[in-house]
């Protein structure tokens, strides 16, 4: 234990420690906005009126649409939101909620073929106490697994790998997306 005060007693800034650092400033945007966006300034409003691979869109339905989460968990981490500004699950329509359901579905189908994942976390956070960047626009999480993508890098060298790029993952997915 004396190394150890030792060390945070006498370091300086930038002295080498355990943890090793991916410098990722795209982050700062999500990371310093401490507000929860409104209807006024919502992304996921805003993102169906720009192109697809501008908006990282994946495939659009009648009531929903699917897109890549700017900040994933996992490659291939996608959120399918319905059009309409609402916040809460109990706020969609039937209309709504199964097209959020087909599209879920689809985008698993899609990231299978794509990505070749051995499994799915689904979820929604609703909610900014339960966890929502976005609280008050409804959104689905679907989160590629892969057997070894839990490995040591989070929990011992604090690093997360993200293998691919968003730009090169929205083609892989949109190319293996099937309409019903």
């Amino acid at each position: 234990m004396d190394g150890i005060e030792t060390l945070a007693t006498t370091a300086a800034v930038g002295s080498p420690d355990e943890t090793q650092r991916l410098w990722v400033p795209h982050r700062m945007v999500y990371v310093s906005d401490h507000q929860q966006p409104d209807h006024t300034d919502c992304p996921f409003c805003e993102a169906p009126s720009k192109g697809d691979a501008d908006a990282l869109i994946v495939a659009r339905g009648k009531t929903a649409f699917v897109l890549l989460n700017l900040f994933p968990y996992n490659s291939g981490h996608m959120l399918v939101c319905p059009y309409r500004h609402i916040a809460s699950y109990e706020e969609a329509t039937a209309e709504e909620i199964a097209e959020i359901g087909a599209l879920t579905q689809h985008g698993m189908a899609a990231a299978r073929e794509a990505l070749h994942c051995d499994g799915f976390n689904l979820g929604m956070n609703q909610g900014e106490v339960a966890g929502a960047g976005i609280a008050a626009h409804l959104h689905q999480h679907i989160v590629p697994r892969w057997t070894s993508d839990a490995n040591f890098f989070p929990i011992i060298a604090k690093t997360k790998a993200m293998p691919q790029l968003l730009g090169d993952v929205r083609d892989a997915v949109a190319a293996a997306w099937t309409h019903p």
